[in-house]
């Protein structure tokens, strides 16, 4: 059974930073696409970043570029999102998906994606 589990969200000052931890178990994780997701109340779904486990491909919404990393760390089947210079727009619902067959590149992501964790919050306070 896959089971994707998020930590690390919390309530921050603007500027600050974040890192968040998808543990991943259930599956073949070396040949996985990882992605990280957010929601804030009210609004879609956004893809912020995604790492492709198999070529080593990485995607950042133009959002986040130059202030969020991801990184996947193989021997632990985690992936990582350090989330620096946090915004108040960054608050929202992060969730972390996974999917065999999704595509994440430096130009786009595509889905679907088929598993999911059940999130953690993000705050960031002005």
């Amino acid at each position: 059974e896959v089971q994707l589990v998020e930590s690390g969200g919390g309530l921050v000052q603007a500027g600050g930073s974040l890192r968040l931890s998808c543990a991943a178990s259930g599956f073949t994780f070396d040949d996985y696409t990882i992605g990280w997701f957010r929601q804030a109340p009210g609004k879609e779904r956004e893809g912020v970043a995604c790492i492709s486990n198999s070529d080593g491909g990485t995607y950042y919404a133009d959002s986040v570029k130059g202030r969020f990393t991801i990184s996947s760390d193989n021997a632990k089947n985690t992936v990582r999102l350090q989330m620096n210079s946090l915004k108040p727009e960054d608050t929202a619902l992060y969730y972390c998906a996974a999917d065999l067959l999704a595509v994440c590149n430096e130009n786009y992501y595509l889905g679907p994606f088929g598993s999911w964790g059940q999130g953690t919050q993000v705050t960031v306070s002005s």
